[in-house]
């Protein structure tokens, strides 16, 4: 998963290190070429007066800024087997990272703040000797990743065992992007942690809708609650709401008619949704495929019902990864599941951590 990411990602900290390695070779060259004029007969001089320059060139290392540090600082560490990065060494391999997580579709305000993270790691405090550029690289990335990935993460077996039942949760989203399904492998992964749920079925627009939620509520053996084509959708989700109360049932899981972001008829609709049900969660789903497609509608959806979090479907099918970085950076609500199959079962916990240990490491 994510494979195209990964290997920019590699290619990045490989630029780096070989820009600081062959600057600093250079200055250790410059450095020698210089040595190597100075010898002459003059070379009997005292051994005070030698010591006295080495203490000058000591206290000359840094430039006259004090801000970074000097070609003879960086020519020693070099020799010593060690890098001093500076902002010139990642200049380059800045823009090509840039390119590379705009090309992984990640949005271009995220793809700033990842650069400017990285930066400054690297340029920043971190300014010093180091033994391995390689390392130091990874950890800026790593760090950077993990700030714009994990906004808003929350625990979301946490927040269903302690609200009090039924829990409702509305799923949104476009046509097309596999909503009822993941409502399915909901209901299967809430089954696996001890909880009952009913489904509701509040897609009343689309013919045939009814029908495909109702094969999935046969298949897991749950209930469904359905009224005819063209009700109330916010209706049909209440009454799965009452269901479920009259019948201990311990989680609502109501779908939505698939709306486009730009429909002003079916966002209204939404909110309707929001304000009757009054919903514990509103999850969006969208396709991890679809890039930076899902990024807007995203934002389109949370300003209609405020979302809580996102579930990204065809994890399995997308290389690049831009959607599941970008996603709860711009809405600042978390991606909290991954589809990653065609089965029951396939509905994975969204965990940032791991999934950049898998980017960088």
């Amino acid at each position: 998963m994510f494979d195209g990411l990964k290997d920019k990602l590699d290619s990045f900290r490989s630029d780096v290190e070989e820009s600081a390695e062959d600057d600093a070779e250079t200055e250790v060259d410059a450095e020698s070429e210089v040595d190597a004029e100075a010898e002459t007969p003059a070379e009997a001089e005292s051994e005070t007066e030698a010591d006295a320059e080495s203490e000058s060139a000591t206290e000359s290392d840094t430039d006259e800024s004090g801000d970074s540090p000097s070609r003879l600082q960086r020519a020693k560490a070099f020799a010593t087997g060690k890098v001093v990065l500076e902002e010139e060494d990642l200049e380059e391999p800045l823009w090509n990272l840039e390119m590379a997580l705009l090309e992984s579709d990640v949005e271009m305000g995220v793809a700033e703040e990842i650069l400017e993270n990285v930066r400054s790691n690297l340029v920043g405090e971190t300014k010093s000797q180091m033994a391995s550029t390689g390392d130091l690289v990874q950890d800026a990335l790593r760090d950077a990743l993990v700030d714009v990935i994990s906004v808003g993460q929350f625990d979301f077996e946490a927040r269903i065992a302690e609200a009090d039942k039924p829990v409702t949760i509305v799923f949104t989203g476009v046509n097309g992007v596999g909503k009822t399904t993941t409502i399915a492998k909901m209901a299967r992964y809430l089954e696996e942690q001890g909880y009952s749920s009913v489904l509701a079925n509040g897609d009343t627009y689309r013919a045939g809708a009814n029908e495909q939620i109702r094969e999935h509520a046969e298949a897991l053996g749950k209930r469904l609650i359905a009224h005819e084509q063209g009700g109330d959708p916010a209706a049909v989700i209440y009454d799965g709401v009452e269901y479920a109360e009259a019948n201990d049932i311990d989680v609502v899981l109501g779908d939505t008619a698939g709306r486009l972001h730009t429909s002003s008829d079916l966002m209204a609709q939404l909110e309707k949704i929001d304000r009757v049900v009054d919903p514990d969660l509103t999850l969006f789903v969208d396709e991890a495929v679809a890039g930076q497609d899902a990024v807007e509608r995203a934002k389109q959806f949370d300003d209609a019902a405020e979302i809580d979090g996102a579930v990204l479907t065809k994890a399995d099918a997308d290389s690049q990864g831009g959607a599941a970085i970008s996603v709860a950076h711009v809405t600042g609500k978390p991606v909290l599941f991954l589809g990653t199959g065609q089965t029951y079962s396939d509905l994975e916990r969204f965990d940032p951590e791991a999934l950049v240990a898998d980017l960088v490491d």
